[in-house]
């Protein structure tokens, strides 16, 4: 297995839980990325204090203002990213933003199905969309042929909830329009790995496990993964594909999940 090296790395929702533990552990590497874009709504609100306090102290992190549901933001986000690259390109995309209402499928809502629906679907694929030209660039100045993380790649946070073979603990939570999003991305990350391939760009949606975060904790059922441990688990994996697993839909550990 080769060591996970990249340039420069992007991650949503970079503030709390999985994203602000992605940023965490990017900087532990023995060769940290010499960018690391930190992106979230809010970066000088109070939930973003944590990720400004790294921010402070790590030159090599850079915060910009994210809105994943907002098209015009996501232009914005690129135009900035491109400009600290000068030239250089994008090595990973790390879609991790996320929301979920925790609802019955009788109380769903026109609403919240499209609130859910913009954030976990369409915003990974207008983010692909907007930084594809560097993850493009980044692929052509990596030496070798074949795919992996470490030249460019889409990493799109997805959850087993979206396996309509398993639809796990349906009995604790239905939450649908969460699961059909998920759902939608998991195809999403199937699309992308077809069309980006012969840009040189692997395409991968990972489970990170019932994670230890606001999101995953619920009715006071506390998650057993940890959020250390699914990033630990899902940085080893991401070290690890190959152009065999683009287009594939993986947990944290690795296992491939059932679609």
């Amino acid at each position: 297995m080769g060591e996970l090296c990249v340039h420069s790395v992007l991650v949503t929702g970079a503030n709390r839980g999985i994203g602000l533990g992605f940023v965490q552990h990017f900087l532990r590497m023995p060769k940290p990325p010499q960018w690391i874009f930190a992106t979230c709504r809010d970066p000088k609100g109070q939930r973003a204090q944590e990720l400004q306090n790294l921010a402070s102290k790590h030159a090599n992190i850079i915060i910009i203002p994210l809105e994943t549901s907002d098209p015009t933001s996501i232009k914005a986000a690129a135009a900035k990213v491109g400009e600290h690259l000068r030239g250089s390109g994008l090595n990973l995309l790390i879609n991790n933003a996320g929301i979920l209402k925790p609802n019955t499928l009788d109380n769903e809502t026109l609403e919240d199905m499209r609130e859910v629906y913009t954030t976990n679907t369409i915003g990974p694929l207008l983010m692909g969309q907007a930084f594809l030209p560097l993850l493009k660039k980044a692929a052509q100045g990596s030496p070798g042929s074949g795919l992996s993380c470490s030249k460019a790649a889409i990493v799109n946070i997805s959850s087993i909830g979206g396996s309509v073979a398993s639809c796990t603990i349906w009995e604790l939570m239905q939450a649908a329009s969460y699961r059909c999003s998920k759902a939608a991305l998991n195809m999403l990350s199937k699309c992308q790995s077809l069309a980006y391939k012969e840009h040189g760009i692997l395409c991968v949606a990972l489970h990170p496990g019932w994670v230890q975060t606001d999101m995953g904790s619920f009715d006071g059922h506390t998650p057993p993964v940890t959020v250390d441990g699914s990033v630990q688990g899902m940085l080893k994996v991401l070290s690890s594909l190959s152009e065999k697993e683009t287009g594939a839909f993986l947990d944290w550990e690795g296992n491939a999940i059932p679609w």
